[in-house]
């Protein structure tokens, strides 16, 4: 099963401050736990939303939203992908994660399973589907090394 703990964003963030070093060193120790455990698919953090776009769907239309964007207890600072056995292992991954502010500064980590493949039904577009997630872990392979 994956799942994405999903970081969400805060002022700093939003500022483009980068996280000090003891958090950077905390992440970095944790990442090497989740690698280490076979369970870390994908990580990355965010730029801030200043630097990013939205688009919004609405009545037939789509409308191009420039950011920043001002709810910043709604953005995505950052995530984690992993591979575990169940909701509860993926629980306690987040659990065990350095507070992504420092320790003591509000944060939250919101943990989402990822739908696979094999949860839809059998069609043209899920072979086609198939197809490009085979040519991504090639390409991934390939830049591994």
């Amino acid at each position: 099963m994956r799942f994405m703990m999903i970081v969400k964003g805060g002022q700093d963030s939003e500022a483009g401050t980068l996280p000090s070093g003891e958090i950077l060193a905390a992440m970095d120790k944790y990442n090497e736990e989740l690698r280490k455990a076979g369970a870390l698919l994908d990580l990355n953090g965010l730029q801030p939303t200043s630097k990013g776009a939205r688009v919004k769907f609405s009545g037939g239309r789509r409308n191009l939203i420039d950011g920043p964007f001002t709810e910043t207890k709604e953005l995505i600072g950052g995530y984690w992908m992993i591979q575990v056995k169940s909701k509860e292992e993926a629980i306690q991954w987040a659990m065990r994660a350095p507070a992504p502010f420092g320790e003591g500064q509000d944060a939250e980590i919101e943990i989402r399973q990822v739908f696979e493949l094999e949860d839809f039904l059998s069609n043209e577009a899920l072979a086609r589907a198939r197809g490009l997630e085979k040519e991504l872990a090639a390409k991934r392979q390939g830049s591994v090394g």
